[in-house]
């Protein structure tokens, strides 16, 4: 446990006196169209959406990041769903609010915004951060969820030491994010994480620029909301709905063995992957191949399923096929 601590403070202290963000324009790669919604009564969200003939798919980020950040890498392995990418409450271009930051929140962002678009119900893929608040939206709106996807993720995120100062160290990130220093933040981090993965590292720039469209009381907020989340208590209230996990199996940031830890509480389907917490930009492309796999097997339970009879009312809106590019 010391070695931890002393790994994640020599890791915050690199943080801090990284190199500034690389100069330039922050050119974007391709991505899908995007657009705001006004969500009636909550806000204005960013979304992308990747329109195709099969079920509805819902993208949740991870804490810091935003849908593009998270997802850029595996858009294209996901051609053929109806795939709709949400920025979150705080982060990117997501919902702006005066009011606390909640994982509840985010939750009945997702069903309003499943309302506002008339998708019916649709699987839910939550990576990191996206994961407890897929599984806020099964509990708060079950009408809305025809099955999850949940990737480097855990019932909780306080089981240890290091997680309780993780979380207990928001206030000075919240100061860092509001100086001058945020840059270098942002820039250190993304040049470690993309490091060696030339796919990724090209667009360095963009991404730095796109972690910086968030909220820094929102997002500390979000830390402290991570550092609360629990549900372990409630698990079984949504252990019917047809769950894949993906495990990052050599993860920093959620212990494997949590992640696995989530998938039997929920009786869920277990996929492994040999990546880090990183995995949506070094490992995109086998992520997004895991992604589409717990997609396709969701969709095929779904059918046979139905054929038996045994449909429920989280039925997906269509039940062609899913096309390949």
């Amino acid at each position: 446990m010391l070695r931890a601590l002393w790994q994640e403070l020599c890791r915050l202290v690199r943080l801090l006196v990284g190199a500034p963000a690389p100069p330039g324009p922050p050119v974007a790669p391709p991505l899908p169209l995007g657009r705001t919604v006004d969500l009636p009564g909550r806000g204005e969200t960013f979304i992308r959406r990747l329109a195709g003939d099969g079920p509805a798919v819902v993208l949740l980020h991870g804490w810091t990041a935003t849908a593009d950040v998270n997802w850029f890498r595996l858009y294209d392995s996901l051609e053929g769903y109806d795939v709709v990418a949400v920025d979150q409450r705080g982060h990117g271009r997501g919902i702006r609010s005066t009011e606390r930051f909640r994982l509840e929140d985010c939750a009945d962002d997702v069903a309003a915004l499943l309302r506002c678009l008339d998708t019916g119900p649709a699987v839910l893929v939550g990576y990191s951060m996206g994961g407890p608040v897929a599984l806020e939206v099964a509990r708060r709106h079950p009408q809305a969820v025809a099955g999850l996807v949940l990737a480097a993720t855990a019932l909780s995120w306080r089981d240890d030491l290091l997680d309780r100062l993780r979380w207990r160290s928001m206030r000075l990130f919240e100061l860092v994010l509001r100086s001058r220093l945020a840059g270098r933040v942002a820039a250190r981090g993304v040049r470690q994480a993309v490091a060696g993965v030339p796919e990724a590292a090209r667009w360095e720039r963009w991404l730095v620029a796109e972690l910086l469209r968030g909220d820094p009381r929102a997002l500390a907020d979000a830390g402290r909301a991570l550092g609360r989340h629990d549900a372990r208590p409630w698990a079984s209230e949504v252990a019917h709905v047809p769950t894949s996990v993906i495990v990052t199996a050599r993860d920093g940031m959620v212990e494997p063995s949590r992640q696995r830890g989530l998938a039997t509480a929920l009786d869920a389907r277990l996929v492994e992957l040999p990546a880090g917490h990183e995995a949506p930009l070094r490992d995109g492309p086998a992520l997004g191949e895991a992604v589409r796999g717990a997609l396709d097997d969701l969709t095929s339970r779904r059918r046979a399923s139905d054929r038996r009879g045994g449909g429920a009312s989280g039925e997906p809106r269509s039940s062609r096929p899913a096309a390949r590019r």
